[in-house]
């Protein structure tokens, strides 16, 4: 059973890791290096630095001593194991995400998007994964009532299919859309959990006849432009009589934590925008949809954003 890193760690915690990611530390210790001096020797680092960090990271768990020699533990597999998205949780990317951070005074002078970490489409899945079920749930939740009749939904850029997979247990045939490198990665396990796999772009997606279309973190990362052909491809993608409904947190109804969340991670990423309630409602009129409503998903800090299609 792979192991799910759902934990949330520190500013400090993080910077930690992220230097002994980028040093060579984590890349000594799960390769050859047991002793804080091999590390230092095989990283070329400084030992005191070695030995300090060798011994922060037993303390936290990643590391635990085995005779003369440290050995990784299952919470550093998601340093390793990049197979299954389901090994990897949430801590690597949000790595990836401090090194963008980094690099934000860079990135906001030069409006250009920066190179991204290595790995970071798995990593990224691997976070989406290891989402919090009481989110996945009440998300699911409340796309269904906004269709409860609808039997097949389409997950549009679904990611990793967590949220797929609990449609799929609640007895809905799901097809889950998104970019070719993200089908490919996902399809073992998601075709294992009876999801259909669907290789396109989200904001054109090349299915449609759907009584419900979900997307979560709609617009994260989007771009106005980008959003509104999300929403319009959401619309083209329904029967008449389906509903669409997009999960976000929308500026201006969502807490100040989660605002200053998606601000810097547009920022670091150079890319994305904060949308608020008044522009998404006009992205939904202006697709087409009959109507639109917005509620609060209960227990989160995220909106549910509902387009209804007439029937023709």
């Amino acid at each position: 059973m792979p192991t799910r890193d759902r934990s949330q760690s520190s500013v400090e915690s993080l910077a930690l890791l992220w230097a002994a990611r980028e040093s060579g530390v984590i890349d000594a210790l799960t390769t050859s290096a047991g002793t804080a001096e091999a590390v230092a020797d095989t990283a070329g680092i400084d030992p005191r630095a070695a030995r300090i960090t060798v011994e922060a990271l037993a303390a936290m768990g990643f590391i635990k001593r085995v005779g003369d020699e440290y050995e990784i533990t299952n919470r550093a597999l998601g340093f390793l194991a990049k197979r299954d998205v389901r090994s990897i949780g949430r801590l690597p990317h949000a790595l990836d995400r401090f090194s963008l951070y980094a690099d934000l005074p860079e990135t906001m002078a030069s409006g250009e998007p920066p190179a991204f970490p290595d790995d970071w489409l798995r990593n990224r899945l691997g976070a989406h994964d290891a989402t919090e079920e009481s989110v996945v749930r009440a998300c699911v939740t409340a796309a269904v009532r906004a269709a409860p009749d609808a039997t097949r939904v389409l997950d549009l850029g679904g990611a990793s299919g967590v949220f797929a997979r609990e449609f799929v247990a609640r007895g809905r045939d799901v097809t889950l859309v998104d970019d070719a490198e993200t089908v490919e990665v996902v399809r073992p396990l998601l075709s294992r959990a009876g999801v259909d796999l669907v290789a396109g772009d989200p904001t054109d997606p090349p299915v449609s006849g759907f009584e419900l279309v979900f997307a979560g973190d709609a617009f994260a990362g989007r771009d106005p432009d980008d959003s509104r052909a999300l929403v319009a491809g959401a619309f083209d993608a329904l029967e008449p009589g389906g509903a669409a409904v997009f999960v976000d947190s929308l500026h201006g109804r969502c807490s100040t934590d989660a605002t200053a969340g998606r601000a810097v991670n547009a920022l670091a990423a150079g890319r994305g925008d904060l949308h608020d309630e008044e522009t998404v409602r006009s992205w939904v009129e202006s697709a087409g949809f009959d109507g639109c409503t917005v509620r609060d998903v209960p227990g989160t800090d995220l909106q549910a954003v509902v387009g209804e299609r007439a029937v023709d």
